[in-house]
């Protein structure tokens, strides 16, 4: 039973050693219902860790965690019950079959079997026609794609999703895409966490940073997309007068570099403007457009952690 107005997670002053290694930092967070949340950080910085602390396979060293206002630790069952996790290691029994795991999962997650809903499942994750094929005979993908099928049997309102495109193909990483968009318009609150930031740009509503065991960013994706964005024009005009003429109407920081404009632009209507700008000014002979991605940002953040003193 949710609490009223309770948020999906709410993680308060987490830490976690491990003997002398402390691999959360004083972690505190918050996700709001309906968002998908990517958790983004280099190798070793917490991700996995903290998912293990809120799903209960790690203990907390400190800190309290809530899933829709039940404490993970005290109140266990409850919490958990409200949560699915989708973990970064294929794990499955090789003598089972997708029937029979999603069937068995809905035992062990404590809600009544539901043949229904397993085909239901089933369907959605484009395995019906491996339905009672052993698991151990599943691609790669589609053993990926049964792991989310059993992280959802139990209908959680949270998801967790830990590289849950890991090693699949384009298209299936593509198919996953509009999974994960679909849970979401259904109602679930996602957390995912990836290596492949062009997913983290296309799927999220809000990011997070974790370096070190410290979260040293949350912040609404379009934000911090143009927070960071550093978009340009780069165009050859003929005559070659007409690029000097050209300056005064272009936006401020507009230069003549080596022969060629370059502009900066933000929003897709301003890009628009510059191009018209352009085309009345001169002929355009060469024109590219540069864009700041989500994983450049992510450079530049890691990069100012990594000078700033520990």
């Amino acid at each position: 039973m949710l609490q009223a107005n309770a948020l999906p997670l709410v993680i308060d002053g987490l830490v976690k050693r491990f003997g002398d290694k402390v691999a959360l930092d004083n972690v505190s967070l918050e996700i709001v219902p309906g968002e998908i949340f990517a958790l983004l950080g280099p190798n070793g910085a917490g991700k996995s860790t903290l998912i293990h602390c809120v799903s209960g396979l790690a203990r907390p060293t400190a800190g309290e965690l809530r899933v829709f206002g039940y404490d993970t630790q005290r109140e266990f069952r409850q919490s958990r019950r409200l949560l699915g996790l989708v973990p970064q290691e294929l794990s499955f029994d090789p003598f089972f079959t997708p029937f029979e795991s999603l069937y068995l999962q809905m035992g062990l997650m404590g809600v009544q079997p539901d043949a229904r809903w397993c085909e239901e499942l089933l369907e959605l994750f484009a395995l019906s026609d491996k339905r009672d094929a052993y698991t151990r005979t599943l691609s790669g993908g589609m053993k990926r794609r049964l792991l989310v099928a059993k992280a959802l049997v139990h209908k959680p309102k949270l998801l967790f999703l830990d590289e849950p495109t890991a090693g699949v193909d384009v298209e299936l990483r593509q198919d996953l895409w509009r999974t994960v968009k679909h849970l979401r318009d259904e109602g679930t609150t996602i957390v995912l966490t990836t290596h492949y930031l062009e997913e983290a740009e296309k799927l999220a509503d809000r990011i997070g940073v974790i370096h070190r065991g410290r979260i040293i960013l949350t912040e609404a994706r379009d934000a911090l997309m143009t927070r960071f964005q550093q978009n340009h024009v780069i165009a050859t005009l003929s005559p070659a007068t007409a690029m000097s003429a050209a300056l005064p109407d272009l936006p401020a920081n507009s230069a003549l570099r080596a022969g060629e404009l370059v502009v900066p632009w933000l929003l897709p209507e301003e890009l628009e403007r510059v191009i018209g700008t352009l085309r009345r000014h001169g002929e355009l002979k060469r024109f590219r457009v540069t864009h700041t991605d989500l994983e450049e940002i992510f450079i530049e953040l890691i990069r100012a952690a990594e000078e700033e003193p520990s």
